[in-house]
């Protein structure tokens, strides 16, 4: 039998919010595999704030998504057809799977990770707290701005995949945590279900005295998802020599707003900021192994939100950015596929 692939092939850039019509949604057949070539079944695409960077015609770090090019995602798979002595039907693959149901995967490539059949989680959790999200989370803490016990950390965006992850390491190494999120019921998840010490509603007319309520004590360590009025909020409040681990801007992919320019609280505080990007570590199974270590002991505690059906991704996307889901946010190609 024949199979098809459906894919999702960007058609024109975005501007503001992801629509359908930004795609064509195009079926063809699946060639035969030559040599060395598996066919990976894609059962789980991870959407990430950087998908909305990639459709964006500006310089970055990855060349943006061409126009009529299949739409650029990391996900999660399973072998159904191989070639290769690498690779056994059953395995589960993991790396840039993009937004279609089928992936032909040369055994040489490059960025992909094979991962036993049952790998004892839930396969969306190897997206999230177990994948990029966790990883990125777990070296902005351990190596770009770690934080002392007794100190006071801030993490914007806290209730989503990588946020909530950075608060939960963040209390495991000592220190008091503060969560910024938007609405009284994701500040209350942070509380009440993650350990947080205190949610701070952004969308509150009084966000920014909850803000000072919060941190006393000022802030030591600040980690940014966010940026403009939300970061210049917690900027304002850090303590002397602080240090910012900058893993996102995500309030300006939609607008293609940049920050604003005001540097004087890095010099009257003399504060430290990098930036960082997963990319940069390749020793991630430490990290993996530091977390589903936690998540066994019950340091840490994982939520996905998971969304359905391939055709729906531009609309799914569009979720990172209005806020309506918690934890990690992964679409289930097909719904009638493995859970």
């Amino acid at each position: 039998m024949t199979l098809s692939n459906r894919q999702l092939r960007l058609k024109t850039r975005p501007e503001g919010l992801v629509h359908r019509d930004n795609f064509d949604l195009v079926t063809s057949p699946i060639p035969e595999l030559q040599d060395g070539e598996v066919l990976v079944r894609t059962l789980y695409i991870s959407m990430d704030p950087t998908n909305r960077v990639w459709m964006r015609d500006i310089p970055q770090y990855l060349p943006p998504v061409a126009i009529g090019e299949v739409m650029r995602a990391l996900g999660l798979g399973r072998v159904v057809q191989s070639r290769s002595a690498q690779y056994r039907e059953g395995d589960l693959v993991q790396g840039i799977t993009r937004w279609q149901d089928y992936l032909v995967l040369h055994e040489s490539a490059k960025g992909y990770v094979r991962l036993p059949a049952d790998p004892g989680i839930p396969l969306p959790t190897l997206l999230g707290a177990a994948g990029m999200s966790g990883v990125t989370a777990y070296y902005g803490m351990t190596d770009i701005a770690p934080v002392q016990p007794g100190e006071t950390l801030v993490v914007s965006a806290a209730a989503g995949s990588v946020g909530s992850i950075a608060g939960q390491i963040g209390k495991i190494m000592g220190a008091r945590v503060v969560g910024i999120a938007g609405g009284a019921d994701k500040c209350n998840y942070l509380v009440d279900e993650l350990g947080f010490d205190v949610g701070v509603d952004y969308k509150a007319a009084d966000f920014k005295q909850q803000l000072k309520a919060a941190t006393p004590d000022g802030v030591h360590v600040n980690f940014e998802n966010v940026g403009g009025d939300v970061m210049k909020a917690v900027l304002g409040r850090m303590n002397i020599g602080g240090r910012v681990a900058l893993c996102g801007l995500i309030a300006g992919y939609n607008s293609g707003e940049k920050p604003g320019d005001d540097f004087s609280p890095f010099i009257m505080k003399r504060l430290r900021m990098q930036g960082f990007l997963v990319l940069d570590y390749t020793k991630t199974k430490e990290a993996v192994h530091a977390i589903t270590g936690w998540i066994r002991e019950g340091k840490l505690k994982t939520e996905e939100t998971v969304a359905e059906g391939l055709e729906n991704a531009p609309v799914v996307l569009n979720r990172l950015f209005d806020g309506s889901h918690r934890g990690k946010l992964v679409l289930r190609v097909n719904p009638q596929e493995e859970s």
